[in-house]
């Protein structure tokens, strides 16, 4: 235990105790960096809990199971604030009371042989961990790889390092960029969850469809959830003809066929037989696909650990239960078509080997006031973990609601899929339209959207003045959502006993900074400034990397701001592309940016930069100079250049909505 107990000096906890009738020890992989925590016992048994230590003084992060189905973050100082089932521990620290540089502890309970670990906290501020196999007949006497623990001093490179090195320890899930991604993720959708619930009908869903396509955003895959097992098409037997124009469609089903299992008469879950499972996926998928059905949302996947009891305990029933799931995903749906669902335990999560989208936190709940905002942060802290194995999934909204703005830019920066929920004929195109584009398709940027590294320790839902920053990052640019998560609302809260701090308007800043990785998107010319664009205002500001804006947000208000380098074209012009400034995420039209000489008719040596993109609408730049003239696709068009912000803008017709390229000469 002697490196852990090291490791955890030096984020100024204190010296970790040993309990009675147990050994804790690691297991390092290298002399400086991750180990295995683990322990033993005197007696065999299925569940026990190891006292490695006492843990004060730190700032801390914790991922935690609220309920079965779902995860949500946690900060606090000390071990007692650790919750119960928790799946994800990160620490920081300062190495010296001067220093300004932080190290970070990451804590990871993991799934080993047949039994599960998660970690807690106790009053006398000892750190704890559980070990389970959910079946009294599976027992053990030792645990020698519960915990992973690793550290670093960039929490962001810590995460995705740590799941590098479990993901070939362990071996029994696949990291984000292994995996196919479904080609929805780039297509607006439309769910029918909330607009009908379970009384999804044919005549229903082709109103929905209908009238989102009129107002301009059509929705290129319907998901058709809850219900649709009772529903009859009768389209169908009328001779009426399919809807023209989806590019998918995906249906929804619980793990066991529905929510109590295959037999709505049974007490309790009606279960398939594990060993069985892969017949009933196949048979379920294959008929679906034979219907033109291209994948499925998998829903209620936390069950099998409260089924586990004589079937081997819940480790490896969600084995059994993933791999058989997978196995039909890939015989029957070409796109990798499925999305996982209430799948927020580890038991899960370390069984993704496949599968490429997952929901990252609880309902969208529109008639619950006081979750609106939860929800936004709670999937931003949960795609620390998951982003690096999945696209989080942010789930469905409406468009036309007091929330609607709030999760639309929240889905503008994070990355995911875009769909809502709205009833037919029941939308807000405008807020719509800075989402999706003409055909369709959505701007969706590179990463999971996840906090900046100065929200990582606070709690922007209730300690009254921290707003939360989200970043991700473009082609060519980077992306900023900022949001005011505070307020009182009628309704109950999650946790029960908690209470909404009471809303105000809260200013924070916005940085370059704020957006890690920022070097994949700078390049060689880089002047070391950049391009912050406000969508609420309109207005682009000149920032060193670590410059910052002041931003002022009342309650379930926020803001996106792009972030583009300012680069050095032919020696004197300074140019940033920023995109689409009518779009959420403007910079997420943008292809690439280059810039090159050419010699006219008359000799005439003459400076252009290329940019190209996709959308219609307003695209924007900032330029140190006025330009000379512009086109679009060879088509010369005119220019609107404001020497005070230096913020140079074209318009882009309807025809160059599938692609573009404007070439701007100085």
């Amino acid at each position: 235990m002697r490196r852990v107990t090291q490791l955890v000096h030096a984020t100024a906890a204190n010296v970790l105790s040993q309990p009675p009738n147990t050994s804790p020890f690691s297991a390092p992989f290298s002399p400086n960096t991750a180990a295995f925590v683990g322990a033993t016992s005197s007696h065999n048994s299925s569940r026990y809990v190891f006292k490695p230590g006492v843990i004060k003084d730190v700032r801390l992060l914790c991922l935690f199971r609220f309920k079965l189905w779902w995860m949500i973050p946690r900060t606090g100082s000390s071990a007692s604030d650790i919750p119960l089932e928790t799946q994800m521990l990160l620490l920081e620290a300062k190495q010296r009371p001067a220093s300004h540089r932080s190290t970070y502890i990451l804590f990871l309970p993991v799934l080993a042989d047949n039994f599960r670990s998660s970690l807690q906290g106790n009053s006398s501020d000892e750190i704890e961990f559980c070990v389970e196999s959910g079946d009294p007949a599976i027992v053990t006497s030792q645990s020698l790889e519960a915990i992973f623990v690793n550290y670093g001093d960039h929490p962001f490179d810590l995460v995705k390092d740590s799941m590098m090195i479990l993901e070939k320890q362990l071996g029994t899930f696949g990291l984000r960029e292994t995996k196919q991604m479904p080609e929805i993720l780039d297509w607006f959708g439309w769910c029918t969850r909330d607009a009908f619930y379970s009384d999804v009908n044919p005549q229903g869903i082709k109103e929905g469809i209908m009238s989102l396509s009129q107002g301009g955003t059509p929705a290129k895959f319907p998901l058709i959830d809850d219900g649709w097992q009772d529903t009859i098409n009768e389209f169908l037997e009328q001779g009426e003809p399919f809807i023209d124009g989806l590019q998918y469609v995906y249906v929804w089903h619980a793990l066991h066929g529905y929510w109590g299992g295959l037999d709505p008469k049974a007490y309790g879950i009606g279960v398939v037989d594990p060993d069985t499972m892969s017949q009933f996926y196949d048979d379920l998928h294959g008929y679906l696909a034979s219907q033109d059905v291209d994948g499925v949302k998998v829903d209620a996947q936390n069950i099998s650990e409260t089924i586990s009891e004589g079937l081997g305990g819940r480790v490896s029933l969600a084995r059994q239960i993933q791999q058989a799931l997978e196995r039909s995903i890939a015989a029957n749906f070409s796109d990798n078509g499925i999305i996982c669902c209430m799948a927020q335990s580890t038991d899960s999560i370390y069984h993704l080997k496949q599968s490429a989208i997952s929901r990252a936190s609880f309902d969208f709940y529109p008639k619950e006031p006081t979750t609106w905002a939860q929800h936004v942060a709670a999937v931003a802290f949960n795609s620390i973990l998951l982003g690096e194995l999945v696209v989080p999934d942010w789930d469905m909204f409406y468009s036309l609601h007091d929330a609607a703005e709030f999760h639309a830019v929240a889905r503008a920066v994070g990355g995911c899929g875009v769909y809502v929920s709205d009833k037919p004929g029941r939308h807000d195109f405008e807020i719509l339209q800075r989402l999706v584009l003409l055909d369709g398709s959505v701007l969706r940027a590179k990463y999971a959207g996840r906090p900046s590294q100065d929200c990582l320790f606070t709690d922007p839902v209730t300690d009254g003045k921290s707003l939360l920053k989200i970043w991700n990052l473009n082609k060519c640019t980077g992306v900023v959502g900022i949001f005011n998560c505070h307020g009182t609302w009628p309704g109950p809260s999650i946790n029960k006993g908690d209470q909404m701090v009471p809303g105000a308007e809260l200013s924070g800043q916005i940085s370059p900074a704020c957006v890690e990785y920022f070097e994949e998107v700078s390049g060689e010319i880089w002047t070391g400034e950049s391009a912050v664009f406000s969508f609420n205002t309109g207005g682009v500001s000149r920032l060193p990397m670590e410059g910052s804006l002041n931003v002022i947000l009342k309650p379930l208000e926020c803001d996106v701001f792009t972030v583009s380098p300012i680069k050095v074209y032919n020696e004197e012009i300074e140019f940033a592309a920023i995109g689409l400034v009518n779009m959420y995420n403007s910079g997420g039209a943008l292809e690439s940016v280059e810039g090159s000489t050419a010699t006219d008719n008359f000799g005439s040596s003459k400076y252009t930069v290329h940019v190209k993109g996709r959308g219609a609408g307003c695209f924007g730049a900032y330029s140190n100079c006025k330009p000379i003239s512009s086109s679009i696709n060879m088509k010369n068009v005119d220019f609107n250049f404001n020497a005070q912000q230096n913020l140079l803008t074209i318009t882009i017709p309807p025809t160059f909505n599938s692609s573009w390229d404007i070439a701007i000469c100085y």
